[in-house]
């Protein structure tokens, strides 16, 4: 959550003082002023104050907040939007992120025109941070660069940036030239017997100092002996049965129930299902394009039974494009060069997401306005006080849908390679895994095959 600055903070408390709100209050009314400022730095909303003031106590309503609590929080709101005009402070003064936090928020203080709220392409992946030194910040601009050319996701570029800038700590800042081989076996050791992490951890800072190695340092770091491994733990996923599906989509409003309906309908990742756009949708072949990890394609079929719930969102989708170019919006993000090579494709409908954000449109640096797509964290938000509601004693998230996806499948007697390319696995032994949880059924005594009746 959102701190308030502290020349803010003590200026509304003189503000609470001269407005006659008792001592005893005050805290109280500086927990509804942060719960509003953070509402506004999760949510892309209105300019306009009453508006969002209007937006936030229906937020508070949907929480199961009283009147009482949604008329106090109103006044605290106000005071704060009475005093800022007076106070040049509110404007230059930035809130600063809790750190419990892991999220870095942007000011909501004045929301202005120009200011992006969701940072665009790579913006998030913190290779960008300076470091102590500037050799280090040289090589991992160069594997940037490198990941980049490759067209790697973000979350890639962002892993490897995360686990070379904690080999650089582990490593006091040794001059990069100077690395060895010796120096990422004394990491992978750290991290296997002092910091206890998973077999799944130590290989992705494996293969990130691999990388940073290969394509920052440009050479190789040989071959790695006696490296104490991990172990390797066998993860069973948790599944659903169609029961506890159906009351936890009881529980979501929309559109998390038709997010989950599609994650389980078709067995997708939570960023294929979020990244939908309106031309992956084939309702005369009955097929959903999906563009999964690393820029791999895939069909699926889609669900006759939402299939009327579908056609009803890319109306409503239709209808929102209409009104964000009326109102001087400019369509959506396109990956990478696309927007270049096809100018008038942000305007298409077509390209519009399946899932827009419900809020204003967020602002690209250059300053064109642009509509994103409904936010990974909303969906968790949302799913779980559903789960709870519904009284599943399980630990339930958006991945959870995609396997009881495949496992459905696999206890309705599907070929497991089918259920491989559902899923878009590369290799079958991933898909494997589900075979796990499917109650083994075999008969008892053995029989020979020439005695089976065709």
């Amino acid at each position: 959550m959102l701190l308030i600055p502290k020349a803010v903070y003590a200026h509304y408390m003189n503000h609470l003082k001269k407005n006659g709100i008792a001592a005893d209050q005050h805290q109280t009314y500086v927990k509804w002023l942060r719960y509003f400022l953070d509402f506004c730095a999760r949510h892309v909303i209105a300019q306009d104050k009453v508006e969002r003031l209007r937006l936030f106590t229906e937020k508070l309503r949907e929480k199961k907040q009283g009147d009482a609590q949604c008329r106090q929080a109103t006044h605290a709101v106000t005071l704060y939007f009475e005093m800022q005009p007076h106070d040049p402070l509110a404007q230059e003064n930035r809130p600063v992120v809790d750190e419990q936090s892991s999220m870095m928020l942007e000011p909501v203080l004045s929301l202005p025109s120009t200011t992006p709220q969701r940072p665009f392409q790579f913006h998030l992946a913190g290779y960008q941070e300076k470091s102590d030194s500037p050799e280090w910040d040289a090589v991992l601009e160069t594997m940037a660069g490198e990941i980049k050319v490759r067209h790697y996701s973000r979350k890639t570029l962002k892993t490897y940036a995360h686990w070379s800038r904690k080999f650089q700590r582990f490593m006091k800042n040794k001059p990069p030239q100077e690395l060895s081989g010796e120096d990422v076996k004394a990491y992978l050791t750290y991290l296997a017997v002092t910091c206890k992490v998973a077999s799944t951890t130590q290989n992705q800072a494996f293969n990130s100092l691999l990388f940073f190695f290969r394509h920052g340092l440009k050479r190789e770091f040989g071959e790695l002996r006696d490296v104490p491994r991990a172990k390797k733990s066998l993860y069973i996923p948790t599944v659903l049965s169609r029961a506890e599906i159906d009351a936890i989509l009881a529980q979501l409003s929309y559109p998390f129930d038709l997010v989950v309906k599609l994650l389980f309908g078709c067995g997708l990742r939570q960023f294929e299902c979020l990244q939908l756009r309106v031309r992956d949708f084939n309702f005369d072949a009955g097929i959903l394009t999906v563009h999964g990890k690393g820029k791999k394609d895939r069909t699926v079929p889609i669900p006759e039974a939402i299939r009327p719930e579908l056609q009803v969102q890319i109306k409503a989708v239709g209808e929102l494009h209409d009104r964000d170019l009326a109102a001087g919006y400019h369509g959506v993000f396109l990956d990478d060069a696309v927007e270049k090579k096809y100018p008038k494709a942000p305007r298409e409908f077509l390209h519009q997401w399946f899932f827009p954000q419900k809020s204003l449109t967020t602002i690209q640096e250059t300053g064109e306005r642009r509509r994103w797509h409904l936010h990974e964290s909303e969906l968790q938000e949302a799913l779980y006080p559903a789960v709870r509601k519904a009284k599943i004693p399980k630990r339930v998230t958006s991945h959870t849908f995609r396997h009881s996806f495949a496992t459905h499948l696999l206890q309705a007697g599907y070929d497991i390679r089918v259920i491989q390319t559902l899923l878009g696995h590369s290799s079958l032994k991933t898909t494997m895994i589900y075979t796990h949880c499917v109650p083994v059924r075999t008969v008892k005594e053995p029989k020979s095959p020439l005695d089976f009746q065709e």
